[in-house]
């Protein structure tokens, strides 16, 4: 049986899903797979076939009388721009609309600069990318945006980001559209992480949560088969719940003992001049393991044990199949996660372990990118974004 979307389970949300693979089916089968009525599922047909989104394929074996007539997605019919801006990077892709990456272009950007710097280069970096592409601009549907912060889902706006300073409140959409005007969807970068580890690896897992270790530590968390934000947008926010073993350590959020200022890239690095060892960068560390070095070795595991204790309580809140870790320092390989693994399996009961996988991310540094184009296609393929695809 095909899930529904973590971004919604109505009806329509489960007609894209079906749809979204390509393989052809009849209105009969989207009918009886959704549980819409037959009018219902006619109608957004054809409004999508008007649109050129989906297309008639060769009919179906006949039972007798005249064969149904089969169709399927036309992946290529439009196209989204997929932005993951991170706190010191920051990649664009254009995909189709099964998600299908056409085109990208990364690099250093600090989230710090303000929204109107990163949001220009990305309005300019996403024109350059389709004209190269040799696409209309006329055939962009919608934009999935991730920064690292929390947002406000309804409206787009980062709401008290600790590390984009001059994004707080500000009007993502509403800047966005004066230059391209698409539907603009905006979420926080660890959740958007979530649906594309889910979308590239674990599509029937209905309860998973996305860790993202690098210059912060966050979480996306999908249980039941949705993602949850939460009432305030903050769910999974684990990178400032205390540590006992860092009670004296310093976090940027004001408080002492958070995960991130014990086990992110900066307070490894940190940890490790303190010894030293010159690193001064996430990026250093995982160098410094890839070489070898025991000191970064020892000190990545640790971090592992010290993110895993955190989990410990959440495994046992959330219940989940699979616990994915990525991030920039999920570069470090086995060593991070052999330190989460030694602590949520040895502290953990043992009914919620029994079939839980701990690994690192399938998607890797294309989760989040993925998951931008999950949260864009997902509302161009929606009846409201039909509407706006049919009213442009």
């Amino acid at each position: 049986m095909s899930r529904g979307s973590a971004l919604g389970s109505s009806g329509a949300s489960e007609l894209f899903q079906l749809l979204r693979d390509g393989a052809p089916r009849t209105r009969a089968s989207l009918a009886a797979s959704t549980g819409l009525a037959r009018s219902t599922i006619a109608a957004r047909v054809d409004e999508l076939m008007r649109l050129g989104l989906v297309s008639p394929v060769a009919d179906a074996a006949s039972t007798g009388g005249r064969p149904p007539s089969q169709f399927a997605l036309n992946p290529s019919a439009r196209i989204v721009l997929a932005a993951d801006l991170g706190a010191s990077h920051a990649t664009i892709a254009v995909t189709d609309l099964s998600g299908t990456v056409l085109a990208e272009h990364g690099e250093p950007m600090d989230i710090a600069q303000g929204p109107e710097s990163v949001l220009g280069w990305m309005v300019d970096t996403g024109l350059a990318l389709i004209d190269g592409l040799g696409r209309d601009r006329h055939e962009l549907a919608a934009i999935g945006i991730g920064v690292p912060g929390p947002v406000e889902h309804s409206s787009g706006r980062p709401v008290n980001p600790p590390i984009m300073p001059g994004w707080d409140r500000f009007d993502v959409p509403g800047w966005v559209q004066q230059h391209l005007e698409v539907p603009v969807l905006v979420d926080n970068d660890v959740n958007i992480m979530a649906l594309g580890e889910r979308a590239l690896a674990w599509p029937q897992v209905e309860h998973l949560m996305f860790v993202k270790v690098a210059t912060g530590i966050g979480s996306g968390i999908i249980s039941g088969g949705l993602l949850q934000r939460g009432a305030q947008g903050i769910a999974g926010d684990i990178g400032h719940v205390r540590v006992a073993r860092g009670s004296d350590v310093p976090c940027h959020c004001g408080n002492r003992g958070c995960l991130e200022a014990l086990a992110s890239g900066p307070a490894i690095a940190r940890a490790l001049r303190e010894q030293g060892v010159a690193a001064n960068s996430g990026n250093d560390v995982v160098e410094l393991v890839k070489r070898g070095d025991i000191d970064a070795i020892q000190a990545v595991r640790q971090a592992g044990r010290d993110i895993g204790e955190v989990l410990t309580a959440c495994v046992s809140l959330v219940n989940p199949s699979v616990v994915a870790i990525g991030g920039s320092m999920a570069r470090a390989g086995e060593h991070l996660i052999a330190g989460v693994r030694e602590v949520v399996y040895t502290r953990s009961m043992p009914l919620a372990t029994e079939h839980l996988a701990i690994v690192q991310s399938a998607a890797a540094e294309n989760a989040a990118v993925l998951g931008a184009s999950m949260l864009a296609i997902h509302h161009a393929l929606s009846p409201e974004g039909i509407d706006a695809l049919a009213a442009r």
